[in-house]
């Protein structure tokens, strides 16, 4: 394989001044100029040169920082061979007490029974993580990332759209997530303010995050072990205490809007990490075949998806309430409405454990790093896809500086807006269909599966899709979402007619990927004929 270098090199300057795109046309700009044919940059260009970017990556590689931000990565520097690594990242960061939470949902707040909601959440996660476990393919072909990659679907500069959005999601739900932990150690602690436990959590994400992709999955591999453990202890002792209630299904137009509503949350949470997919096997070798990495992927989502869920719905099911007033009318829905989820899991750990049932509940508070590892090694990628000066910036740089911006939203919104935070995320969530509804017709219609893509033009801007279909189809995606959402702040005119007329029934998923992606198809028809690319 050819390596190109340009004039800089002979000058002693540094290796982040230009480069040249597929094309062969010299990009200003500051990222290596050492890549060969193909786009893929070796690792050791990183800190070659006096520029300060230079230095800045010798100093970090003394620690073993990873340099690498949203280059291509070289087919001989991909020695990931551990299969397993793709099913274990998903694993840990899904054997966590936010998963819980969403099986919790299913009974104090849209009112389903207890085989409604279990069937619910076994349909809608087979579902959710397909996305996910298929682009988790395109990590090993190619070496990019996911919001790179998806430069070969809303072409140079409708991605920076995207980034966006993934950037307003991994920040988002990293403050929900990390205000959750927080939750949990407090009701170990009183003592402990919020803010405290803020900084704990994300100090630990941040230190794992900082060093790369080998430590997170490092971390990963291992971290998921603890929680599932006390998770089965938690299974083990609620099943004991005969507190579990087969609530009977419900019946009628309510039943219906609630399913739908419930099915959003699962949907939402399950294919959340579509937009983080191939980030995390970049480093495996094209070798490793895709079907392997899909189904490794897929038994990494769907056992502690499932697990975790279907237990927060059994213990969901000891909450009582008064009928007329919604009052608790036991200690576990008293426990509830008090501290959330971290009261829920105490009042079934502390009164049979007490010290060691604490241990356990700072243990699963902690389990938050997991979770919020991809969150925040994948916003900074996404952020340095944003525009040449922000590549210039080294990934271990914006990972600190997306800590400070979720520390800084999480300590205020801890006591004064975490309610408003969680419907925001819920609202926005909705693009993540979009995004699939415009991703997956481009693959298989347009390109018409891994041949079609040309990768050496993913740095190459009028080589790639022009990028207006998928932007006029994203508009339509969000009018599709408008309709169809069921949400506290607002129901759409679909969503009203769906299930009680005072709450609606959520089809904003299916309905933003439906408008997306007939009306992709559609305009990149038109669009690829005029342009031809």
């Amino acid at each position: 394989m050819g390596i190109i270098k340009n004039e800089y090199d002979d000058e002693g300057l540094s290796p982040t001044d230009s480069y040249p795109d597929a094309a062969g046309t010299q990009i200003s700009s500051k990222i290596p100029v050492y890549a060969d044919e193909n786009g893929a940059v070796p690792g050791e260009s990183f800190t070659l040169g006096d520029s300060l970017y230079a230095r800045i990556q010798r100093f970090a590689n003394r620690f073993g920082v990873e340099p690498r931000g949203i280059e291509r990565v070289p087919e001989d520097e991909r020695t990931d061979k551990t299969l397993a690594k793709a099913g274990t990242m998903w694993l840990a960061a899904n054997m966590v007490v936010s998963s819980f939470a969403i099986g919790v949902l299913a009974v104090p707040v849209f009112h389903l029974g207890f085989v409604d909601a279990l069937l619910t959440i076994l349909f809608i996660n087979l579902l959710g993580i397909t996305p996910v476990c298929f682009f988790s393919t395109f990590g090993p072909v190619f070496g990019l990332r996911q919001m790179v990659l998806s430069r070969f679907y809303f072409g140079w500069y409708g991605v920076k759209v995207i980034a966006v959005f993934n950037i307003l999601a991994c920040i988002g739900w990293s403050s929900v997530n990390v205000i959750v932990g927080a939750q949990l150690l407090h009701a170990v602690n009183n003592n402990l303010p919020g803010f405290a436990g803020i900084i704990i959590i994300a100090a630990g994400t941040f230190i794992i995050t900082l060093f790369g992709y080998k430590i997170v999955h490092y971390y990963e591999f291992y971290s998921w072990i603890p929680c599932f453990i006390i998770f089965l202890i938690v299974l083990g002792e609620f099943a004991h205490s005969g507190a579990f209630v087969n609530i009977p299904m419900g019946v009628g137009r309510s039943e219906t809007g609630a399913v739908l509503s419930f099915a959003s949350s699962v949907f939402g949470f399950a294919t959340g990490w579509t937009s983080y997919a191939a980030d995390y096997t970049v480093y495996q070798p094209h070798t490793v075949g895709r079907v392997k990495t899909f189904f490794w992927t897929w038994a990494g989502l769907i056992f502690p998806l499932l697990f975790t869920e279907m237990l927060g719905l059994a213990v969901a099911t000891a909450m009582t309430f008064d009928p007329e007033t919604g009052a608790p009318t036991n200690s576990y829905a008293e426990r509830y409405e008090v501290s959330h989820i971290g009261g829920l899991l105490a009042e079934v750990l502390f009164p049979p454990f007490g010290r060691f049932g604490q241990f356990c509940l700072v243990v699963l508070a902690l389990s938050i790093v997991a979770n919020n590892c991809p969150n925040i090694y994948s916003v900074s990628l996404s952020l340095q896809v944003l525009g040449r000066w922000t590549q210039a910036v080294p990934r271990f740089i914006w990972v600190f500086v997306g800590t400070l911006i979720y520390v800084a939203i999480s300590i205020p919104g801890y006591s004064h807006f975490e309610t408003v935070l969680e419907n925001f995320m819920l609202v926005i969530g909705y693009w993540l269909a979009i995004y699939e509804g415009i991703a997956l017709p481009e693959h298989f219609f347009f390109k018409r599966g891994i041949n079609g893509y040309h990768v050496a033009d993913y740095t190459s801007p009028h080589l790639l899709p022009p990028g207006i279909a998928a932007m006029v189809a994203f508009c339509f995606g969000v009018l599709g979402a408008v309709m169809g959402m069921a949400q506290v702040w607002f129901t759409g005119p679909i969503g009203k007619h769906i299930g009680d007329p005072l709450y609606g029934g959520d089809i904003g998923f299916p309905l933003a990927f439906c408008f997306a992606f007939t009306s992709y198809v559609g305009l990149r028809t038109v669009e690829k004929r005029r342009f031809g690319r």
